[in-house]
This record gives structure tokens, C-alpha cells and sequence, in this order.
């Protein structure tokens, strides 16, 4: 078999995909992780009156409920069904940094949890501190 018959046999076995079905899955799903975020916001609103502390005090508390709902293996199905909509809120960075350091407890926390937690989320965090240098660097000089 060469590689081109072996790509349409390949094609040809492979489950179809309901694009339409994940696309409104993702939006719905992604749409209540943001829509619980402004709740929160509002509700912090009106205890706080700098906009700063409003918003650490929600990405603290999303951030939270990321990570607890991945310990539960809750966020885990709902990422199942919500596809792309589960992962872009800064709860799928949490679900990114905490399920990693779940799975590798017990290789022990320097070895396991320490040198797992950032498999996932490492490279975002770099590649984003870089980007974040780099386009402070080229706006200090545009400027």
C-alpha cells in the first residue's frame, strides 16, 4: 500500500466530524464560562471601587473554580462536549497548569507535580512573556 491509498483508507475509516455541532458547543459553552465571569465582575463591583482589584479578584476566583472543577474531573467532560470553548477562558489554563500536576502525584511532588505542572501550560507562558517583551521593545522605539 503506498502512502497515498494508505491517507484514503485512513480517510475513509476515520468518524466524520459534527464541525457545526462542536462549533455551537463551543460558543454556548465558552459563552457561560464568560458570562459567569461578568457575573462575577458585577457582584465584585459592588464592593470594590478600583477596576484593577475587580479584575484580579475574578481571575483569582475563575482560576480557582478552573482548578477544582479539573480535581473533580468535572472540567475534563465539560471540555469533552465544549471542545475549543473550554480551553481559550483563563479557566482552561487552570484545567492546562492543574491536570498535568493530578496525573503525576504520584512520581511525588518535586519530581512529579513540580516538574509536570507546566508540560501543558510552559510553553504559553514563555512564548507569551517573549511576545509581551518583544512588542514592549518595538513600542518603546515606535513611540
Amino acid at each position: 500500500m503506498n502512502p497515498q491509498e494508505y491517507k484514503e483508507y485512513l480517510k475513509e475509516k476515520q468518524p466524520k466530524s459534527p464541525l457545526l455541532k462542536n462549533i455551537i458547543w463551543a460558543f454556548v459553552i465558552g459563552g457561560l464560562i464568560c458570562i459567569l465571569g461578568q457575573c462575577l465582575h458585577d457582584l465584585l463591583a459592588a464592593h470594590f471601587r478600583n477596576k484593577d482589584t475587580i479584575g484580579a479578584w475574578v481571575s483569582i476566583i475563575l482560576i480557582f473554580l478552573g482548578g477544582l472543577l479539573t480535581a473533580f474531573g468535572i472540567y475534563d467532560k465539560l471540555a469533552k462536549v465544549a471542545g475549543a470553548g473550554s480551553l481559550i477562558p483563563i479557566t482552561g489554563f487552570a484545567n492546562a497548569v492543574v491536570a498535568p500536576a493530578i496525573d503525576s502525584k504520584s512520581e511525588g511532588f518535586i519530581m512529579g507535580v513540580g516538574a509536570k505542572m507546566f508540560v501543558i501550560a510552559g510553553p504559553v507562558i514563555v512564548y507569551g512573556t517573549i511576545a509581551s517583551v518583544i512588542y514592549g521593545v518595538v513600542y518603546y522605539f515606535i513611540r
